[in-house]
């Protein structure tokens, strides 16, 4: 909107600071940590007020874990506001990626929404059934997938450590990237089982594209690091720096102890968003590295579940993984902060790519 404002007046006097992508990646990460900051007591008070006794709490997790019960859910409403608005406020309105991010932002986030209300109204940990859950986040998806390709005119998909290198998918690329943003959602949402864990890993998953999307948004960037160049997704480093000020305005609320859980609504939301990004900007696998921890729980999860049906035995204590270091007696807090560092490391080892080819 400033940004369409700042061009009808020809970027004159201090308007010409909207011209710079940097700048307004930083008002965005600004603008949605402080909006976030401002109406997150309000909404905790009214989810509170809503929710009665709050997200239903397993059984049959973890023990420490039942001293939460109360504890508001939905929180993602938060970020998802704080988020809109700052990209709305920052971005170029006739980018078509961002139309593309934030449906999948916003899509994603209903669903989740959906899936949660499910939970606090029958008092169950079930939600919507699992295989309707899917088809809605893969409809979003690739509708999603159309338009993003449809901006960049490329189905290849890149490969990190080989410059200039892409694997020519065609139309088996609209399932991939549909896969990855949903992979993404989906792995988001496994991790949030902690308080602030699935939160600050994104936050440095986003900041890490931020960089990436602002380099592949360089035709001289891109060139020199021998990166894939997709004119227009160095917006989306605005996108990236929104979901940093949106995610620490939450964790502000979210750390231990967690006064609101972000929920389904927050965690499919984002990772759908890191998803649709890393599409966007061509490059899933370094996703894969960035996002590595979420890969983690993911595989946890799939691998528990396998051996379970297939010989009725557990890999893990329990699944998914944080939970099984906290019954080897880790805490709640060092397994969060552990996590945390190995979230860092990752992004630093996807970074790095950029540079190795």
């Amino acid at each position: 909107m400033l940004y369409f404002l700042a061009e009808m007046l020809d970027f004159e006097g201090i308007f010409n600071l909207v011209r710079y992508q940097t700048f307004r990646a930083g008002a965005a990460m600004m603008t949605a940590l402080f909006i976030g900051l401002l109406i997150g007591p309000k909404f905790i008070n009214m989810l509170r007020v809503r929710q009665g006794k709050g997200q239903p709490i397993r059984a049959d997790g973890p023990e420490s874990h039942q001293k939460k019960v109360g504890t508001p859910t939905m929180g993602g409403l938060m970020i998802l506001t704080a988020l809109a608005i700052s990209m709305l406020l920052w971005m170029d309105l006739s980018n078509p990626f961002l139309w593309a991010c934030l449906a999948v932002t916003l899509g994603f986030g209903a669903i989740g929404f959906l899936d949660d209300y499910d939970k606090v109204s029958k008092r169950s940990h079930k939600g919507v059934p699992g295989k309707v859950r899917l088809l809605a986040e893969f409809i979003v998806a690739g509708i999603a997938t159309w338009i993003i390709v449809q901006e960049v005119g490329s189905t290849a998909l890149y490969l990190p450590f080989v410059s200039d290198t892409g694997l020519e998918l065609g139309w088996f690329f609209y399932p991939f990237a549909a896969t990855v943003i949903v992979g993404a959602g989906n792995a988001v949402n496994l991790t949030d089982g902690l308080d602030g864990l699935a939160t600050m890993p994104v936050v440095i998953a986003a900041g890490a594209f931020a960089l990436i999307c602002y380099l592949v948004g360089r035709a001289d960037f891109s060139g020199y690091l021998g990166i894939p160049h997709v004119l227009s997704a160095g917006e989306l480093a605005i996108m990236c720096t929104a979901i940093m000020g949106a995610g620490l305005a939450f964790l502000w609320y979210n750390a231990p102890p967690a006064a609101v859980f972000m929920g389904d609504t927050g965690s499919l939301a984002l990772g759908g968003a890191l998803g649709a990004i890393a599409v966007a900007s061509h490059h899933e696998i370094v996703l894969a590295i960035i996002g590595g921890l979420f890969v983690l729980e993911a595989v946890s999860v799939i691998v528990q579940v396998f051996w379970f049906k297939r010989t009725g035995r557990r890999v893990f204590r329990m699944a998914p993984i944080h939970h099984h270091f906290e019954q080897l007696g880790w805490s709640e807090s060092k397994v969060v902060i552990r996590f945390w560092i190995i979230a860092l490391v990752l992004a630093t080892i996807g970074l790095a790519t950029l540079k190795l080819r």
